[in-house]
């Protein structure tokens, strides 16, 4: 197993340790629920380390961190 260091993750959850657990554990319960992968070749059969590795590939990121991607626009619902 790959490890994945904190430096490594932080910046696809904005900086943010709180958001970085949250969107691992969300992630981890998609696949354990039958969500296909994101990633190739996943160096673990665990659940969490997948998610971990998705987020540090950068398939999964935080809102923040998208809408900053996209110059702040954020989709209306009005």
């Amino acid at each position: 197993m790959k490890q994945i260091s904190i430096e490594e993750l932080l910046p696809h959850s904005g900086g943010s340790v709180y958001r970085l657990v949250r969107m691992a554990a969300n992630r981890a319960t998609e696949l354990s629920d039958g969500k296909p992968c994101l990633i190739q070749k996943p160096t673990s059969d665990k659940f969490t380390t997948i998610a971990l590795e998705e987020i540090t590939q950068g398939k999964i990121e935080s809102k923040q961190v998208a809408e900053k991607r996209a110059g702040g626009k954020r989709a209306s619902l009005n």
